[in-house]
């Protein structure tokens, strides 16, 4: 029997509002482990990309009490994290919010979410208590019920937090066009934090386009200095794989790099590899590990996607012997070919 998507996803999020309001201030409490005393626990904007609160675990318990500030009231999705841990996912508002077991409890949106969540489930049961003979017959009936939620969820929520949340999840763009269409349709999403970001980056990226001029940045780390312009514009081929000692993708192309730095180290093509947003310690571990023979720039961290604009990883760029771009994010063959093409003068 086919599931139905709506069941698939109907899981966790259940919230449900408790606590006396508490003015100008947001008080969340959380319920955490006795492992986790003495750790440090933060309040992380998903927007913003950064941690706007911390505080210590005392007796499993986590307590975060500040004045809220307009530009966050009822604006921030966050994430509560404990080390490298995602406790909780909730809408910050100036309110009383409990989490108890990852779940939230306690203000206006998370209140709507929760009501979202209770017609999913209902839903969801009403159908899977149907005798198996009726389910079949009943499956289009129960799969628009459940699109007729969310389409009524979705439209009830353009005006707040919880419409960002879920234009950006379905309708991500990948182009300055597709950020000014979206602001065009949702006026909600004009000055969002998540949003101007996406449009620097790919601002970014287009200035270091194929046929631009490379950028130079610089790197230091244990009292020593790199600089992109050391190695290229020297009138060699030069490779450069932005990667990261946890992407399962990066550690895979380093194969094809492995065969193009075997194949073609003699006509003139040097690789480097930049590690970004990793510990230094995983990245040596992972040059050891993989057997990585080119230099290899140790905690590079957000300086080259700040200078390149990059997203995601790996990022592969190709710099020809001026410091022209030549190839940019391509993997697999289609590197393979563009190394070779540019070479072999193509």
């Amino acid at each position: 029997m086919k599931t139905l998507p709506f069941i698939a996803s109907a899981v966790a999020l259940l919230s449900a509002c408790t606590g006396a309001q508490t003015d100008n201030n947001y008080y969340v409490k959380a319920n955490v482990g006795p492992e986790l005393n003495g750790k440090t626990a933060y309040l992380y904007d998903i927007d913003r990309d950064a941690n706007i609160d911390s505080a210590l675990v005392t007796d499993s318990t986590v307590i975060f009490n500040a004045p809220m500030t307009e530009s966050y009231n009822g604006t921030a999705s966050v994430i509560l994290r404990i080390d490298d841990n995602n406790i909780a996912n909730f809408f910050l508002e100036a309110d009383s919010i409990t989490i108890t077991e990852g779940i939230a409890k306690g203000g206006q949106l998370n209140r709507r979410i929760d009501d979202y969540w209770t017609e999913h489930i209902a839903t969801n049961e009403e159908y899977m208590e149907l005798p198996d003979s009726l389910k079949k017959e009943k499956y289009n009936y129960y799969a628009a019920k459940s699109d007729s939620l969310d389409k009524a969820f979705f439209e009830a929520n353009l005006d707040n937090a919880i419409g960002v949340q879920e234009i950006l999840r379905d309708k991500r763009p990948c182009s300055l066009a597709e950020i000014d269409s979206l602001t065009g349709v949702y006026p909600i999403l004009n000055g969002n934090a998540r949003l101007e970001k996406m449009r620097k980056a790919f601002k970014l990226e287009e200035e270091t386009s194929v046929g631009k001029m490379f950028k130079d940045f610089e790197v230091t780390y244990n009292d020593s200095t790199f600089r992109l312009s050391d190695v290229v514009g020297k009138g060699k081929y030069v490779l450069v794989d932005f990667w990261a000692s946890w992407c399962g993708p990066c550690i895979r192309q380093t194969a094809v790099i492995k065969d193009l730095y075997k194949q073609y180290a003699d006509k003139g093509l040097e690789v480097i590899g930049v590690a970004v947003w990793d510990e230094p310690e995983a990245t040596i571990e992972a040059v050891k590990r993989h057997e990585l023979p080119w230099r290899n720039i140790i905690n590079a961290q957000h300086i080259p996607s700040d200078t390149y604009g990059f997203q995601g990883i790996p990022c592969i760029i190709l710099f020809g012997p001026d410091g022209t771009i030549l190839s940019r994010d391509q993997q697999d063959e289609s590197l393979r070919n563009d190394v070779a093409n540019a070479i072999n003068g193509k």
